[in-house]
Parts: C-alpha cells; structure tokens; sequence
C-alpha cells in the first residue's frame, strides 16, 4: 500500500500537467486561428479543474499506476482530459488550420518532455539530498507521461490529434472520407491496445525519444 500511495504521489502532478496542458494548448491555438469557442467555456487556462475528467484524467491512470505496482513495473500509461471544444468551422482556414490546432496539444507535451529531462538533469548533478530522489522520479514520470501522450497522439487515427493533422495534409476528397473514420477511432484504439499493437507501435517511438533526450541533456 505505501509503495502504492508513493508511485500516485510521484506521478500526479506530470500526469495532471501532461494532459490538462495538452488541451489547453489546443484551445489557444484555436482562438489564436479565429476560433473563440474554448475561451468563451473557460477551457484556455493553466487551472487543471477546468479540464481534469474524472475517468479519463484520474480513474484511468490511477488504475494502470495500480496495476503496474501489483505487477512490478511495466505497461504504458496514458489518460485523457475533457476534450477542449473546438468549432473547426470558425477557424479562418478550416482545413489548413486544423492542423496547427491539433499539432499544439502533441507539441506541448514535447516541450513538457524537454522540461521535465531538464529537471532531471539538474537532480542527477546535484548533490544528493532527502529530495534528490523524489525529484528524479517525478522527473523521469513527467518524460514518460508526455513521451507517451505525444507518440500516441500522433498515431493517425482521427479524432487523435494525427488523425486532424492527416485529414488536414490529404486532398479534399481524401481528406473528407478519411474524416468519416472519427466514429471509429476510439474502438479502434481499445482494439490496438487489448490486443497488444498499441504497445508494439509505441515502444519503438519512445525508446528512440528517450535515447534522444539522453543524448542532449546527458543522462
């Protein structure tokens, strides 16, 4: 039980910026590109009480943290907000801009990841203290919460974000019936992840992202 309560102590607060920041971005970028609808619902905001979901953002991840513990380690973590409305027809260019919305949430969590390696970089050249270890943890959390929802969120499968970003690059036509996907995404990606081919594409992408930022922040 107390190995527990550390493991959620350590990984709330990256969990909770990872995804909170993620759809706040996406609503800054909208209003940025014309669309006021997240601003006028109070979703452009740093406070994570506007865009916690009770399932998506604690239930879910603090199930998977459980899991994991009970297992001893392993698993990919993941979780979601509520999502920031977004009316795409509103944007000045609809189908051009739909892509710099989607890319702001995946692009936050990347430079989330630079923040977080930055901090663990300074944690492991420090001298060793009572916090010292704590903050390598929770640093090491904040790079794979964000690693994860970066990679996974660019897997183009509408309504991810590399869906959007794909539906916005394909020719008209194209683009119109891959959008007709969207319904579907989500079952889809239960199907990737019970099956095991959720883990299988992701583990690639974020070893390569970890050994990158190894490299650069030299850790």
């Amino acid at each position: 039980m107390d190995s527990l309560i550390s493991t959620l102590a350590i990984w709330a607060l990256p969990v909770v910026l990872a995804i909170t920041l993620h759809e706040a971005a996406h609503g800054y970028v909208a209003r940025h590109f014309g669309d006021p609808t997240a601003h006028l619902a109070g979703r452009i905001t740093l406070n994570p009480l506007r865009h916690i979901d009770p399932v998506g953002t604690i239930l879910v991840p603090a199930g998977i943290l459980a899991l994991s513990s009970l297992a001893g380690g392993g698993g990919i973590l993941f979780g979601w907000a509520k999502p920031v409305p977004v009316n795409f027809s509103r944007l000045r260019n609809p189908k051009s801009d739909m892509l710099w919305v989607a890319a702001a949430g995946p692009f936050v969590n990347f430079v989330m990841a630079l923040g977080w390696a930055l901090l663990f970089r300074i944690g492991a050249t420090s001298e060793p203290g009572a916090y010292t270890l704590p903050v390598l943890e929770m640093a090491d959390a904040g790079i794979r919460i964000n690693a994860v929802l970066m990679a996974l969120n660019l897997l183009p499968i509408p309504p991810l974000d590399g869906g959007r970003i794909a539906v916005s690059l394909l020719p008209d036509r194209l683009a119109w019936q891959y959008a007709r996907l969207e319904p579907y995404g989500f079952p889809i990606l239960l199907v990737l992840l019970f099956t095991g081919v959720l883990g299988t594409l992701l583990w690639p992408l974020l070893t390569g992202f970890r050994y990158l930022l190894s490299l650069v922040f030299g850790f």
